[in-house]
């Protein structure tokens, strides 16, 4: 086992904390800042119109990676796509490639991309190794598991930025003063580093995966203009940007969570085991 394999499981038996929450109605937000900001409360209400659920995950640095893992698996659990499996498949290969071209050691990350892949078969039903919903809650839920898959997508990430250095090398020196290696060796490839659009273009681009980021925070002046929530859908490259994300991410300063639309009765669907069990967190 890798030192940094043994420092995740010790990581995995320190911390007790749930890293991921059951789902929430939309409506604990307001409870939680009905005494904060009118643009906030007011966003809030306009958010209620088309997203009716949140889940949250633990404000760790690893928030986006957590959210976006959890959120793509779910989906494919809902709509049992194994097209999308076969190529999520074909792209962790790329992937696994760019990493080995840029003279990243297998041995590195091959443990932490076997588990993304167990985790990724586990969705598609009819199998002994499939999973239902709470099976999949649990296991991004277990420590090793979730760090795991949280360190693969850090390679993952470090190696889209450093094979296209000259797209992102803009963005990273306007935000510091680092060249495109140390920003990955410094803000991307440690756990518990926080990720912004650098990381979430990286992310996307590398695996296929469009997302969406809805932004709710308090910007904008009642007294000015309509309040309106922004959002930005982050359109791997080459896809249609017509493309309607399914991985959506609410984002207040500082922290990624999962959102979840409402559906065409304007209520989110929850499993029995989330009408049984209320977390707050």
């Amino acid at each position: 086992m890798s030192s940094l394999n043994k420092v995740l499981k010790l990581v995995s038996l320190r911390d007790s904390l749930c890293s991921l929450s059951l789902q929430e109605p939309l409506s604990v937000l307001e409870e939680e800042y009905k005494a904060g900001s009118p643009v906030f409360l007011a966003k809030l209400l306009i958010l209620k119109q088309s997203y009716g659920a949140i889940r949250r995950a633990r404000g760790d640095g690893n928030c986006f990676f957590r959210s976006f893992m959890f959120s793509y698996l779910e989906h494919l659990l809902v709509i049992q796509d194994e097209a999308e499996v076969a190529r999520m498949e074909k792209a962790i290969e790329i992937c696994k490639k760019t990493l080995i071209d840029l003279g990243q050691a297998e041995f590195t990350f091959e443990d932490y991309l076997a588990i993304f892949v167990e985790q990724l078969h586990g969705v598609i039903q009819g199998k002994e190794t499939s999973t239902s919903l709470e099976t999949l809650v649990e296991r991004c839920r277990d420590q090793y598991v979730s760090n795991c898959v949280v360190m693969f997508f850090r390679f993952v990430t470090s190696g889209e930025i450093r094979r296209r250095s000259e797209f992102f090398e803009p963005f990273i020196q306007g935000m510091s003063n680092m060249s495109v290696v140390q920003f990955c060796r410094s803000c991307v490839e440690p756990m518990g580093e926080e990720s912004d659009h650098v990381h979430i273009i990286a992310l996307s681009d590398a695996l296929g995966v469009p997302v969406r980021v809805v932004y709710l925070d308090q910007s904008g002046d009642m007294n000015d203009k309509p309040v309106t929530v922004n959002k930005h859908d982050f359109i791997p490259e080459g896809m249609n940007t017509a493309v309607d994300p399914d991985v959506i991410l609410l984002y207040r300063p500082g922290h990624y969570d999962i959102l979840y639309r409402r559906g065409n009765s304007g209520n989110v669907k929850h499993t029995s085991l989330e009408e049984s069990n209320v977390e707050h967190f």
